[in-house]
């Protein structure tokens, strides 16, 4: 805080001088604090558990044919994250997709707007407790033993209760978690310069390059440049400052690229053909166990204070859109996914091409239908026809590599 020496206003007449800042520039440091801490927040939001697939897709599809993928799917993402600001700035206090799908396509939108954000929702945690299960099994059973069951079950537990209670310091946790994954990005990046390998980023390691493996990437890049649902949040964050929100979201998803790339460089470079689907793992063979013991606890956090902001939010949906008691739908939200791992559904790759490629792809098509009731001209409909055969592309493709 900056003291007053006698003087009311000690600044010149531009406002650069003095301790008070002139009307125009508190406006703009307001301004450029709320881009910032919004642009933290959706990247954040973005960057999460998809990542982890990325060098194992690399590793299979070849790295610059993920690097051209992740452009184009980011194009995509970054269209409809748009059309949704759009609609959000247009539309009365509707704060959640199965509200704006009411509102412009009637109850059946809303249907399944909120089937997709629940079945969705499932899919995530289900990631979350998949990767995260086994970065813990990972950091303690060389010490106390165990299947990687029990540590997932240990996981999940911890998790629960959490969002039983519903702990209000989810949000700070999930910011500072922000600053220590770029921290391990950059620790890994340091350790990882003695072994790097160049040439393991421009050889397919799988069974050969084959057109069926692309099919694999629509989903899970899907999945990894989404953050669809806090649009409507950080327009109402913003405040007066709403026409930033068309600068945040490109640049939030930008970013969100540059650093599955730079990851993605790091893993390949160092595993090569020893990429495993969750890429931590695959550096154990590569690190001293102290450098695996940072990485692992990195990771531990990172899916850990998802895990429980992703719980918290099924639990309200379960609660406030579809009226179930809270304790009902606080086991719902946690018991559903754990029961659809231990009931085999457990492939990490599968569960995010799933929800990235057939839910996530049914909320962009969505999105588009409102948006060609909202902006009535050739130029939107052109626009909005183009992105839905995109996300039909990217649901045939999805369901192409389940069923085939």
């Amino acid at each position: 805080m900056v003291e007053r020496d006698g003087l009311e206003n000690r600044y010149t007449r531009n406002g650069i001088v003095g301790s008070n800042p002139t009307p125009a520039a508190e406006y703009f440091m307001n301004k450029t604090k709320s881009f910032i801490f919004s642009l933290i927040t959706l990247t954040g939001t973005i960057i999460g558990v998809g990542m982890f697939s990325l060098p194992y897709l690399a590793s299979q599809t070849g790295f610059l044919t993920m690097v051209v993928y992740l452009f184009i799917l980011g194009a995509v993402a970054i269209l409809i994250h748009l059309i949704f600001a759009e609609l959000s700035l247009n539309t009365p206090d509707f704060s959640r997709l199965p509200g704006f799908a009411n509102f412009y396509l009637g109850k059946w939108g809303k249907r399944i707007a909120t089937c997709s954000a629940i079945i969705g929702l499932f899919g995530t945690i289900l990631a979350y407790l998949i990767v995260g299960g086994e970065f813990l099994s990972n950091l303690f059973s060389p010490v106390f033993g165990g299947s990687p069951l029990i540590y997932t079950l240990i996981y999940f537990v911890a998790g629960a209760i959490l969002i039983y209670f519903g702990i209000k310091t989810i949000e700070k946790i999930e910011l500072w978690g922000m600053v220590l994954f770029f921290g391990a990005l950059i620790f890994i990046f340091i350790k990882s310069l003695p072994i790097f390998n160049l040439s393991n980023l421009f050889i397919i390691h799988g069974s050969g390059f084959a057109v069926q493996n692309l099919f694999f990437l629509f989903g899970p890049i899907l999945f990894s440049l989404w953050g669809l649902t806090l649009v409507p949040e950080l327009e109402e964050q913003l405040g007066e400052n709403k026409n930033l929100l068309k600068k945040i979201i490109p640049s939030a998803i930008l970013i969100s690229i540059l650093t599955y790339i730079f990851f993605t460089v790091i893993v390949l470079g160092v595993c090569g053909n020893q990429t495993t689907e969750s890429a931590l793992v695959g550096l154990n063979n590569f690190f001293s166990s102290k450098v695996m013991a940072i990485v692992f606890l990195f990771g531990i956090i990172a899916t850990f204070t998802s895990f429980i902001a992703l719980g918290l939010t099924l639990k309200k949906v379960l609660n406030y859109d579809l009226k179930i008691p809270k304790k009902l739908a606080w086991f719902i939200a946690c018991f559903v996914p754990l029961s659809l791992f231990l009931l085999g559904f457990n492939n990490f790759i599968s569960v995010i091409s799933f929800v990235g490629g057939i839910m996530l792809s049914i909320d962009g098509i969505l999105v588009c239908l409102m948006y060609q009731k909202l902006k009535k001209t050739k130029k939107a409909t052109a626009l909005s026809l183009t992105l839905i055969f995109i996300c039909f592309l990217a649901i045939f493709f999805s369901l192409k590599t389940f069923i085939f």
